[in-house]
């Protein structure tokens, strides 16, 4: 196979650590999102742009990621890494702009047209069975997106220190719940973005 050289030098304990540690911190600080009161910052632009630019970077790593598993057909492994390491980038990004959006804009409820944070009887009724679509998207969205984060990064170690048969075992699992949740993404945005206040 024509691999290409590895980027990283093989410590698989300090990985293990180091991947354990990221992703927990990560994991906390989203999960106390819901917690934290709403920054009052005006910042001169409407803050749900970055919730706009969360869809737009999830539907670009969707595509990186369809990509990416063309490359490693075709075994273009050079390629394959390189579209990998951009979607790991932009998935930074996106992580930045998503805690930036929830501290500055707060939680919006589906359904809430009046925007007064609850969502009454009627307003139930009249979006009738999307709201139970919408929440077993969102949910399932969230649970994978909560667990995916230190598979990416194993997976990504494995293949960057080339360690490539276990690399090609985890990514048979890390692939498609990653591109399930980004995927789900940008449709999470498109049914939740109208009751944005």
């Amino acid at each position: 196979m024509n691999y290409p050289k590895p980027l990283l030098t093989r410590n698989d304990r300090k990985a293990k650590w180091l991947i354990i540690a990221f992703s927990v911190v990560i994991f906390g600080v989203v999960s106390a999102l819901g917690r934290l009161p709403r920054l009052q910052v005006d910042l001169g632009f409407d803050i749900h742009l970055f919730a706009a630019a969360n869809a737009v970077i999830n539907s670009i790593v969707t595509v990186l990621l369809v990509l990416a598993f063309y490359f490693v057909k075709v075994k273009n492994f050079s390629a394959h890494r390189n579209v990998l390491l951009a979607a790991m980038m932009l998935s930074v990004l996106f992580l930045i702009s998503y805690i930036a959006h929830h501290l500055l804009a707060g939680e919006a409820r589906f359904g809430d047209v009046n925007h007064d944070g609850l969502v009454s009887v009627a307003e139930k009724s009249a979006v009738g069975m999307k709201r139970l679509v919408y929440f077993v998207i969102l949910s399932t969205h969230i649970l994978l997106a909560s667990i995916i984060l230190p598979f990416i990064l194993f997976t990504a170690y494995r293949g960057l220190s080339g360690d490539y048969q276990r690399h090609k075992k985890l990514a048979r699992y890390t692939w498609p719940v990653w591109l399930y949740v980004s995927a789900t993404g940008p449709i999470v945005y498109l049914m939740i973005s109208p009751y944005y206040s």
